[in-house]
């Protein structure tokens, strides 16, 4: 911007801002930052920043060498009216990092827009976000249209307005691009704006489940702590990285040295889990802040579930860490886990987890979790990565549909949902999600309310609600944990059918008339009048022949194979029919072995790691 616009004084101006103008935002590399409204308190951040920044930086932003303001420009810069002028600030933790402003032409609904980003914190997306909050704030305030007057140079800039989704219109002259461009949010720029979203929440969780290196603030050497448990787990894991124990009462916990604070430990730490008491964790986040921690697992109880004091601490917990760059599993949580063998990551109070899978399972309860994970590892089923929510005080359900919808690990989402954060934007997450891979939800609390550690950071949500909801996302509902996997083992392993059609074939009438019954109340519809019985002494090559019979069947998209184990028969050659007729079909062929939980080893394709595969 090469002079100001002047400012209208027929419009009266807003004093204070909205508070809705100040976020916490998630930046292109994972990273949070916080943003909000300038004030006159900025002026030193302001200054800060000019002398932070390079010669070229300062020159693309006022277009000559200008090496600091004036003092009238720094007034100018940091007191605006909310209306006319609004300016926003970009910080990390106490450092001014960023700040985009735009100035009103007088008399007209245009405005000139401009941004200056420090050198560190360029191509992290951070203009783009500038440009969508000043964007939103001058449709409040009635501008329609932005200008931007930016040297050819420079580029990036150039790129911001360009990608933003908006139809600019661009003009040369003197080496200055001039672009001008309406602000209204066009399907355009809203795409733009959630994939950009996407990109970014996406790579905050990728930061917190592959990370480098990990802390255990509050580890012990005595096994009734959790601090204790975290570490073991790690260690059990096999975690690929470095496992730093912090306790400053001991020299080594479980055999590995111990250091005193996380600041002592000599390298860089991606993540810390906090096992700590509550009292204790505003202090290790300001340490982990002052160690440019990455992210924050807070398995520490005592917060938003102990009443208002609690959910105080508890948002100030997460102000304090998302403004120093780090995202926030908890607090009051299980923990998280990758199972890639490349990471190995058990962050958990699991002490067993699941082998290899493609399953994403997101759980809200800590201690449900880790029946949840002993439960799927008994039945053989594996996941590709868990994480337990806790509170919800930040990572949330819909951060994790973030992630997966992009992650080639991941084909089925198993969700176990107490509340809703985010309606709204939970339905576009799984309904975008669901496109490609399936989720499956079992939701609690139907007929009774919410748990008191999710009241801060919920939304009432009818059960009609909820059911119309599911229904316009896509999202399978399911009613229990057990139906939640045996879905999930079904999508996971069996290609998805083509219509609605079923076949049922196995060797008892009874059950097979349970199993049409069950077909045509979920709104499916039979293939055959009645299922195909081949009777209880039929033997393993007859059961071969009607199943083929019916995946040959033009008019059957899926098989359903109905198996009662007889005592006088060995089952291992009924079970290797099956998985052999179902390695090589594709249509979805679903076994019903009575008295079998899980995945009976006769049906099971093994992969490399011994975790059932495809064709299961």
């Amino acid at each position: 911007m090469t002079s100001p616009p002047t400012d209208d004084p027929t419009v009266p101006a807003h004093s204070v801002p909205p508070p809705g103008w100040e976020a916490d935002v998630v930046a292109a590399d994972g990273g949070t930052v916080h943003l909000r409204p300038i004030t006159p308190e900025d002026a030193d951040g302001i200054v800060g920043l000019m002398e932070r920044s390079s010669d070229q930086t300062r020159y693309y932003r006022f277009f000559g060498p200008m090496k600091r303001l004036s003092d009238k420009d720094l007034y100018r810069f940091t007191h605006v009216d909310h209306d006319h002028r609004v300016a926003f600030v970009v910080l990390l933790g106490e450092e001014l990092v960023g700040v985009g402003r735009y100035d009103r032409y007088p008399g007209t609904d245009d405005a000139e827009v401009a941004f200056l980003i420090e050198d560190a914190h360029q191509r992290r997306g951070l203009g783009s976000v500038l440009l969508e909050h000043l964007a939103a704030a001058a449709r409040e305030r009635g501008i329609t249209r932005f200008v931007a007057e930016v040297l050819s140079q420079n580029s990036g800039m150039v790129r911001v307005f360009l990608d933003a989704g908006y139809e600019a219109r661009r003009s040369y002259e003197d080496g200055v691009v001039h672009l001008t461009f309406p602000i209204a949010p066009t399907e355009q720029a809203l795409a733009v704006t959630y994939e950009r979203e996407q990109r970014s929440e996406s790579r905050s969780i990728g930061r917190l489940l592959t990370p480098g290196s990990v802390a255990v603030v509050g580890a012990s050497n005595d096994r009734g702590k959790i601090g204790h448990a975290v570490l073991r787990h790690l260690l059990d894991q096999g975690f690929a990285g470095p496992i730093y124990p912090v306790n400053p009462a001991v020299r080594h916990v479980a055999g590995v040295p111990a250091h005193a604070s996380i600041e002592d430990i000599p390298d860089d730490v991606d993540l810390a889990v906090l096992t700590v008491p509550a009292a204790e964790v505003p202090g290790v986040v300001e340490a982990c802040r002052r160690k440019r921690v990455k992210g924050l697992v807070v398995i520490s109880g005592g917060f938003g579930e102990t009443g208002p004091e609690g959910r105080a601490a508890e948002r100030a917990l997460v102000a304090s860490a998302r403004a120093s760059g780090m995202r926030v599993v908890g607090p009051n949580c299980l923990g998280l886990v990758n199972t890639d063998p490349a990471v190995g990551l058990n962050a958990s109070l699991a002490p067993r987890v699941p082998g290899r899978g493609r399953m994403g399972f997101f759980a809200q309860s800590g201690a449900l979790g880790v029946m949840l994970l002993e439960r799927a590892s008994n039945r053989g089923i594996g996941l590709s990565s868990f994480v337990s929510a806790g509170n919800r005080a930040d990572v949330s359900g819909n951060d994790m549909l973030q992630y997966w919808a992009t992650d080639p690990a991941t084909e089925v989402v198993l969700l176990h949902l107490e509340s809703f954060g985010n309606p709204r934007k939970f339905a576009r997450l799984a309904r975008r999600v669901g496109r490609t891979k399936p989720v499956v939800a079992v939701k609690s609390g139907r007929h009774v309310g919410m748990t008191a550690g999710l009241a801060g950071t919920s939304v009432a949500v009818t059960e009609q609600s909820v059911a119309a909801l599911f229904a316009s996302a896509g999202v399978i509902r399911v009613q229990t944990l057990a139906e939640l996997f045996d879905v999930g083992t079904l999508l996971a392993h069996q290609p998805l059918p083509a219509g609605g059609r079923v076949a049922i074939v196995g060797n008892s009438t009874a059950v097979g008339v349970l199993v049409a019954d069950a077909v045509l109340e979920q709104g499916l519809s039979l293939a055959h009048e009645r299922p195909v019985d081949i009777g209880t002494a039929a033997p393993p090559e007859e059961l071969r022949a009607a199943l083929q019979a019916a995946l040959d069947d033009e008019g059957v998209d899926a098989v359903v194979a109905v198996y009662l184990p007889a005592l006088v028969h060995d089952t291992a050659p009924y079970g290797r029919v099956l998985r052999e007729i179902s390695a090589g079909a594709e249509k979805p062929v679903v076994a019903n072995f009575l008295s079998a939980d899980g995945i009976p080893d006769e049906l099971v394709v093994r992969g490399e790691d011994g975790m059932p595969a495809r064709g299961s």
